[in-house]
């Protein structure tokens, strides 16, 4: 006799199950040990970050809305790191998770961790930038997200002045935002970009670093663009410390930046908004139809941006 009674959502762990059950050891009575309904795997670019951590937060909610209580949810930080993501992806593979979620290393260099999962029948789901071979890919309208933040700025300066411009790590969603921010400041005859090529690491710190190497390189700054919040802050305080009058806008729409906003001597005037825990929501939601064997109407999602100013500040 074999007793078989595990109530899953998931069709992998339903899978597992009955074949426990089918190789239990032999006896009058089998117990079928049944894993969590639904375990995710995910990996994140830096969970000293709040934008990735409201990822986190964000598909953690919405796995246990479609699977309730009886999740499993593993958490891991790349730290922009490529080998130690394939790492993680192996991780996450050995204990047969039903879904991987993740934030790319990097584009090409991901694929074959993907692969991998794949193989193992594990759907890959790629969040905030593209993965090369992801099965679902959710993220912000980047080069949008760019045009916006840097046609707010160039405004702000009248369409004229030296703009810098503090980049980030090589990843499809900086490589896009910095797209669209140039594509948006050639518009305007009046303006020069000084710079675009220094990376900040996408980090409070490496805003300072970077904003103090350009402004001792460059006498005269109008105007800053970084590719997110944290990176904002770091150059708003380098400028500030060298007394530089000058304006910054960025993307991410996070809390630190508009707190910053809220202060009569911010530098940081706008901050193109991006909805992390949506972006996680629907991309677990698509994933999670995929382990029921249905077929989204797209696999690749693009949510657009908007920008945060002090004028909208409180809606």
């Amino acid at each position: 006799m074999t007793l078989f009674s595990c109530s899953t959502h998931s069709p992998r762990a339903t899978l597992r199950a009955a074949t426990n059950a089918l190789l239990g050891i032999a006896g009058w009575l089998t117990v079928a040990s049944c894993q969590a309904e639904l375990t995710v795997g995910v990996s994140v670019s830096d969970l000293g970050n709040p934008y990735f951590v409201q990822i986190a937060e964000g598909a953690e909610a919405e796995a246990r809305r479609l699977a309730g209580e009886d999740v499993r949810f593993i958490l891991k930080s790349s730290a922009y790191d490529l080998p130690r993501q394939v790492r993680q992806m192996e991780g996450f593979i050995a204990r047969n998770v039903d879904l991987i979620l993740l934030i790319a290393a990097n584009y090409n260099g991901i694929e074959p961790a993907i692969q991998q999962a794949q193989a193992a029948g594990i759907p890959v789901l790629a969040v905030d930038v593209k993965a090369r071979g992801a099965d679902i890919t959710v993220t912000t309208n980047n080069r949008q997200a760019g045009e916006i933040a840097c046609g707010f700025l160039a405004a702000a300066l009248g369409q004229k002045g030296n703009i810098a411009i503090v980049n980030g790590p090589p990843v499809s969603s900086i490589e896009a935002r910095v797209d669209g921010c140039l594509s948006q400041l050639k518009q305007y005859p009046g303006i020069t970009v000084l710079d675009s090529n220094n990376n900040a690491g996408a980090s409070r710190l490496g805003g300072l670093e970077v904003m103090t190497h350009l402004l001792a390189e460059f006498p005269h700054i109008d105007g800053v663009f970084a590719i997110n919040d944290p990176s904002a802050v770091g150059a708003e305080q380098a400028a500030q410390m060298a007394g530089r009058p000058l304006l910054i806008t960025s993307i991410d729409g996070a809390p630190l930046a508009i707190e910053r906003m809220r202060h009569d001597d911010s530098l940081i005037i706008g901050s193109a908004a991006q909805l992390p825990e949506q972006m996680a929501r629907m991309a677990i939601r698509m994933g999670y139809e995929l382990l029921q064997g249905k077929t989204p109407e797209k696999s690749e999602v693009q949510i657009p941006s908007y920008i945060i100013h002090r004028g909208n500040l409180p809606e």
